[in-house]
C-alpha cells in the first residue's frame, strides 16, 4: 500500500525522488508570508528611518538568494536551475504588518512550491532579523503556497490565494 508521500520509498525510508524518466514542464509556484510587528516598528520601516537601511530591499535580495539555495536547506530537494525568483514585499499598515509573496519558475522535472515557500520564509525572517534591537516579538504567521503550475499534477489554487 503506497502512503502516498513521494519522498518515502517502498521500505518506508526517506529517498529523493528520482526525476530522471520525468517529462520537463514550465513550472512555477507562488508563496507568501506575513510578519506582524508594531506600528512604530513598521512606521521606521516605511518612512525609511530604520537604522539598518532598506529593510524590504535587504529582504527582498535574501528571499531570492534562499530560493536559489533551497536543496541546500531542505535534505530532499532537486538543486533547480531557476529561470525567475521574485519576491515582492507589501506594507500593511491597517493590519500593522508586511506580507511578502515570491515567486519561482523554470522549466524542469521538478516543482518549485519549496523555493517559493523558502523564498517568502527567509524574506520574513530577514525582516525579523534586521528589526529585533528594536521589537522582538514580532510573528511571522502564514506561510503558505497560493498557487502552482506545471507538472503531473497539474495546477493547484489555494482557496485563499488573493485575499
Amino acid at each position: 500500500m503506497s502512503s502516498g508521500f513521494t519522498h518515502i520509498n517502498q521500505d518506508g525510508k526517506a529517498n529523493m525522488v528520482d526525476v530522471t524518466d520525468k517529462e520537463g514542464t514550465v513550472r512555477q509556484a507562488i508563496a507568501e508570508a506575513y510578519i506582524e510587528m508594531s506600528e512604530e516598528t513598521l512606521s521606521l520601516i516605511i518612512n525609511g528611518q530604520h537604522h539598518k537601511g532598506d529593510v524590504f530591499a535587504t529582504a527582498r535580495i535574501a528571499g531570492i538568494m534562499a530560493a536559489k539555495k533551497t536543496s541546500d536547506l531542505i535534505p530532499l530537494c532537486h538543486p533547480l536551475a531557476l529561470t525567475k525568483v521574485e519576491v515582492n514585499i507589501t506594507a500593511e499598515p491597517e493590519s500593522n504588518r508586511v506580507r511578502i509573496e515570491s515567486l519561482c519558475k523554470l522549466s524542469g522535472k521538478t516543482g518549485v512550491e519549496m523555493e517559493a515557500l523558502t523564498a517568502a520564509s527567509v524574506a520574513a525572517l530577514t525582516i525579523y532579523d534586521m528589526c529585533k534591537a528594536i521589537q522582538k516579538d514580532m510573528v511571522i504567521s502564514a506561510v503558505k503556497l497560493l498557487e502552482k503550475t506545471g507538472g503531473k499534477s497539474g495546477h493547484f489554487s489555494s482557496q485563499q490565494h488573493g485575499q
